[in-house]
């Protein structure tokens, strides 16, 4: 990949990916959603939503790590990426910020909002 005007959004798309990929493991069951999230999971309900939500993160962060090497996609993917990393900021926000491994992942959030923002408006120029 040569530098060009796009190349700081997909440097921050492969972080912003990873970040968001992180959260896969989770598939494997309740033992790693607790590690993730410092809560049990002793309801099949809540390990069924949870870990759909592992594969839908896993698909997220591997799409915006694909849109890295894939320019057409960069723009589309780090607003999906934005969209969703913001709405779990607000949601965090209005229910009193979570526990400690909920404010972990915010502050993970805000660390790929910052690069992903500033190289879209780098691109953008």
């Amino acid at each position: 990949m040569s530098f060009n005007h796009q190349t700081p959004l997909a440097a921050a798309l492969l972080l912003a990916g990873v970040i968001n990929a992180l959260p896969f493991i989770g598939v494997l069951g309740a033992e790693r959603l607790q590690a993730l999230y410092a809560i049990p999971f002793d309801d099949a309900n809540l390990r069924i939503l949870m870990r759909h939500r592992a594969v839908l993160f896993g698909l997220l962060g591997g799409a915006m790590i694909a849109a890295a090497f894939i320019p057409a996609w960069r723009t589309p993917m780090a607003l999906a990426g934005l969209l969703s990393m913001v709405s779990f900021i607000a949601l965090a926000m209005l229910e009193g910020g979570g526990n400690a491994a909920i404010r972990r992942v915010v502050v993970a959030d805000v660390i790929a909002i910052v690069p992903l923002v500033v190289a879209l408006l780098w691109a953008r120029r």
